[in-house]
């Protein structure tokens, strides 16, 4: 659920956009040649379709994170639950056009359940977790990101990073930095392990 497999191979993930600092990512991921999931919401797919384009254009995945990112996830009636998941796969595969392909689920706040993750099996869902959260939604400023990030990392892990839902300044600083870091530490970015 929140590996990459074997090496030095590690995941960067990107929550709740597409947003105004998703195109400041892509343009980072690309000056690196690195490849990464975003998880987005069905709501910011559908007003943002030309960057889930561009994300699938520049050769990243796409990973369903809801239709409105309800919290918290693992109390919502199953009928809005199954509406969250099931609907945001739809709109984000409408967003992004033909050929499009969304492999996993992440819950909200990661809070899984038996039952979501069974209703995103059930429509060809996977979930995908992580294992380091530098919290950058929290906006702890770049150096704390980034030195959170460098502390928690291991061969095989999956970091949370967000595009969307605020400000992601600090988020796209500290990614500016991160992106040489695991270059030169041996790191090798990589997909989520399927």
């Amino acid at each position: 659920m929140s590996s990459t497999g074997t090496g030095h191979g590690v995941a960067l993930t990107f929550d709740d956009g597409p947003g105004p600092a998703t195109g400041q990512v892509l343009d980072l991921l690309s000056r690196y040649g690195v490849r990464a999931t975003f998880c987005v919401t069905g709501k910011n797919a559908a007003a943002h379709p030309e960057l889930i384009r561009r994300i699938r254009a520049e050769g990243h995945r796409l990973c369903d994170h809801s239709v409105n990112h309800p919290l918290p996830f693992d109390r919502l009636p199953r009928p809005r639950m199954v509406d969250e998941i099931v609907d945001a796969k739809a709109m984000i595969l409408k967003a992004g056009g033909s050929g499009t392909r969304v492999p996993w689920f992440r819950a909200p706040g990661g809070a899984f359940t038996d039952e979501n993750r069974s209703v995103a099996a059930h429509h060809g869902l996977r979930p995908l977790g992580w294992s380091v959260d530098p919290r950058d939604w929290s906006r702890p400023g770049a150096d704390a990101i980034l030195a959170r990030i460098q502390h928690d990392l291991r061969p095989g892990g999956v970091v949370l990073l967000h595009d969307g839902g605020g400000d992601r300044t600090q988020t796209v600083a500290a990614l500016a930095r991160l992106l040489p870091w695991l270059a030169n530490n041996g790191y090798q970015p990589a997909f989520p392990a399927t």
